[in-house]
């Protein structure tokens, strides 16, 4: 434990001892959400994003411990664990260098070297190596036993061959130093598979392609890796320029052959010799190395396509939301018609209908009628519009209904549709609504996401969302962890209503699972609101240890103990009621006395449990209770007239919203069925390295078309208002190339929603356009 705690503590530069107090909390089942805000004393302050790298390399570390332990059991087991290997193995610093010193001893099925050195070929192979003076074919021919399988000289030399091939191709040292090579002067090759020009074409940028390893961003990586998978492109690894001389040597021959003390001074078993380094190359290690490096390339691109999907991810959840405020939702449609529902203030389904605005029926003054009437019988603040098929449609007739119904003051807002058929289909909206048809529940889970985005969008599958790119070729263990952390941290952040959250919003809260969230739900059903946070301990199963876990993060608003609809944890109430009886003041005065709170001196109130840091949060929170983190809300106002890909002009300058944000640029709904791309060259004048050092997914941005491609549904987009239609984007910019666009995941239109979530990959993506077609190569 202590070189664990050391080795996170380098890599996070704090203290050990903090990574070890940290440590201990999480194994007493601690979360990283009450971690970060309820015990800054105990692990100095970090974190939460220290903390979840620690927990993350903790698992990792743990993992290689448990590994080392064994190798070294089993190494210990056959007598061979001398105090040099010891001493290797327990200063192996990665899992691939724990497995390089342990191939020599790892129990595997008997190879073509074991079997030589059962027929005795042993000393053949030592005698060659040791001295290549001999003669090879004059010695082996002492070897040659047709009873122990050696029928003749060829036969015995090519044991001996092998007995050293696996000798070499074993040793840790050597792996080491080719895998260092390869990687920091490899070259990743892909070649389009003869015959496949047509299927691939989508991967057409990969047809000749050639990158260094060290430089392939992840997108390229991924896309590569899916042609592979696909069967369009084959890939190899490739370590200098390629010589055309038949027979030519790899460069990594040269470097076994140095490591291992062979080379070629004319002597009689020279040539032999080199014929084993080369088939040590060829055979045993060329295929194991570029399979391992390759895999290491796509972990790489996995963790990073995981970071941009947790980052977008994050944005959305902590989107501003509108509030407690009366919405009509439209889910649009055209043959199948507008689904429309109105949802209380509190996300309660009091109405719904549906209309037929559209083509074939167009019962366009039918459906203003039954809309203007729904206004006015629930008082509709708000109308919540599904960015899908047939939605800038309805937004015109949302448009119709505010210009006929002025006095009711109503807005209307395009809203993010994704996911919201898994939600529909899904067992927790069957439980919701049992009695509604499914197209129905898409439309609630439009309207309550616009008045809360983060308390709908946890009823969904993280991944289902769709602001990531290539979610589908990552590590499905990998990413449902970053995202399910995201959710957590996020839900904790914000905080939770106990008298209103759903169980699946309830779920998400530090130290809570579904069993105890759904028995938080059954009993405010059974004796209605919480009047305290001490009421939870009633709940069955709710005991001790999840109410300090939980409590700090679930508000009971209007309740018995103003505290209560704080942050400030019950731990720390009776602090409270000391800062207020040494200042005088009841605790109800206290609360949002801004200028007096801040002339209090945290340090002050200190004690052996409380220090400065807890402190100062607690007289922040006292100022501002329950303050919700996200922005005040905002919509953007798509432009009138602008509702097709014809309907844009090169030179437009629109308002739009950031759907996706990816390592090559960001994606924007302008109001057209179709996001274009602000390729990450067209995002700010000065340069930008990661896109969202400028934009996050659900900002509202102005934008000026610069060229649409509608035979290729393709918008591309620009945020600097000077540069002009026609403009080419910057090509040495790390940036996207069509076929990563081809392969990635955007917040392209899925016209056909009877098929699932809107799932934006593969040849849809493809529609998304370029400017950014003629990329350089790294």
């Amino acid at each position: 434990m202590d070189s664990i705690a050391s080795r996170i503590a380098a890599e996070l530069t704090v203290r050990p001892e903090q990574v070890a107090a940290t440590v201990a909390l999480i194994d007493e089942g601690a979360s990283v959400p009450f971690i970060a805000r309820y015990r800054k004393e105990v692990t100095g302050s970090l974190d939460d994003t220290q903390l979840r790298y620690l927990e993350e390399r903790l698992r990792y570390l743990r993992e290689m411990e448990d590994r080392r332990q064994s190798i070294l059991a089993s190494i210990a087991e056959q007598g061979k664990l001398s105090p040099e290997l010891e001493r290797d193995i327990r200063e192996a610093d990665t899992k691939t260098r724990l497995e390089d010193l342990y191939l020599p001893y790892k129990p595997k099925r008997r190879t073509k070297g074991q079997i030589a050195l059962e027929a005795g070929l042993g000393p053949l192979a030592e005698q060659l190596y040791a001295d290549p003076t001999l003669e090879p074919e004059t010695l082996a021919a002492g070897f040659v036993d047709a009873d122990k399988g050696v029928a003749d000289v060829k036969a015995a030399l090519d044991g001996a061959k092998y007995i050293l091939m696996e000798r070499f191709s074993e040793d840790a040292n050597l792996l080491e130093r080719l895998r260092r090579t390869l990687k920091q002067d490899g070259r990743v090759v892909s070649r389009l598979v003869p015959g496949k020009e047509t299927e691939g074409a989508k991967f057409r940028d990969y047809f000749e392609y050639d990158e260094p390893l060290a430089k392939v961003p992840s997108h390229r990586a991924l896309a590569i890796l899916r042609g592979r998978n696909e069967g369009i492109l084959s890939i190899s690894l490739e370590l200098g320029e390629a010589d055309p001389t038949p027979g030519a040597s790899h460069p990594c021959e040269g470097l076994i052959a140095e490591a291992v003390n062979i080379s070629n001074q004319g002597r009689a078993a020279d040539k032999w010799l080199a014929e084993v380094v080369r088939w040590t190359w060829r055979v045993k290690l060329l295929g194991h190395l570029e399979t391992e490096l390759l895999g290491d390339l796509r972990e790489m691109a996995e963790d990073e396509a995981i970071r941009v999907f947790a980052s977008n991810l994050k944005d959305l959840l902590l989107a501003a939301p509108a509030g407690q405020r009366v919405t009509l939702a439209l889910d649009p449609g055209l043959r199948t018609g507008v689904k429309v529902v109105v949802v209380d203030a509190t996300g309660k389904l009091v109405d719904h209908v549906t209309i037929f605005p559209h083509a074939p029926r167009n019962q366009w003054d039918q459906s203003l009628a039954v809309l203007g009437a729904l206004c006015q019988k629930h008082q509709v603040d708000l109308i919540a519009i599904g960015n899908g098929t047939a939605s800038r449609e309805t937004d015109k007739l949302a448009g119709d209904l505010l210009r006929q119904h002025p006095q009711l003051k109503l807005t209307k807002i395009m809203v993010s549709e994704a996911g919201a058929s898994v939600y529909s289909a899904s067992e927790l909206a069957a439980r919701e609504f049992p009695d509604l048809d499914v197209t129905y529940r898409g439309a609630v889970s439009i309207g309550r996401r616009l008045q809360d985005p983060l308390a709908e969008l946890v009823k969904i599958e993280p991944k289902s969302i769709g602001v990531g790119q290539y979610q589908h070729d990552v590590s499905q263990v990998k990413l449902a962890r970053s995202l399910d952390a995201v959710v957590e941290d996020c839900v904790n952040a914000v905080g939770v209503d106990l008298n209103t959250a759903s169980a699946p919003l309830l779920t998400r809260v530090s130290g809570l699972n579904p069993t105890i969230a759904q028995n938080i739900v059954e009993y405010r059903n059974q004796h209605g609101a919480f009047r305290s946070r001490r009421e939870l301990l009633k709940v069955s199963r709710l005991g001790d240890k999840t109410f300090e876990q939980a409590a700090g993060f679930l508000r009971v608003m209007n309740g018995d103990d103003p505290l209560d609809a704080s942050a400030v944890h019950p731990e720390a109430y009776p602090l409270v009621e000391r800062i207020a009886a040494d200042t005088g003041r009841d605790i109800r005065s206290l609360i949002g006395d801004s200028t007096f709170l801040r002339k209090l001196e945290p340090a002050r109130f200190t004690d052996e449990r409380f220090g400065v840091p807890t402190i100062t949060d607690i007289l922040k929170e006292l100022d501002k209770p329950g303050r919700d983190p996200r922005p005040e809300f905002k919509a953007a106002a798509f432009q009138d007239g602008v509702e097709t890909l014809a309907d844009l002009k090169p030179g437009m300058t629109l308002e739009g919203v950031v759907t996706n944000v990816a390592n090559f640029g960001a994606f924007v709904d302008i109001g057209v069925h179709q996001d274009g791309l602000v390729h990450i060259s067209m995002l700010s004048h000065q340069f930008v390295k990661d896109p969202r050092e400028v934009v996050k997914a659900g900002d509202i941005v102005k934008v000026k078309v610069l060229e649409v491609d509608i035979p290729r549904q393709r918008i591309s987009l620009t945020m600097r208002m000077d540069d002009q239609p026609g403009a080419a984007v910057s090509a040495g910019r790390g940036g996207e190339r069509p076929a990563d666009r081809a392969n990635s995941r955007s917040g392209a239109r899925q016209p056909n929603k009877a098929t699932g979530p809107r799932e934006q990959g593969g040849a849809t993506f493809a529609n998304l356009f370029a400017n950014a077609k003629n990329l350089k190569k790294r």
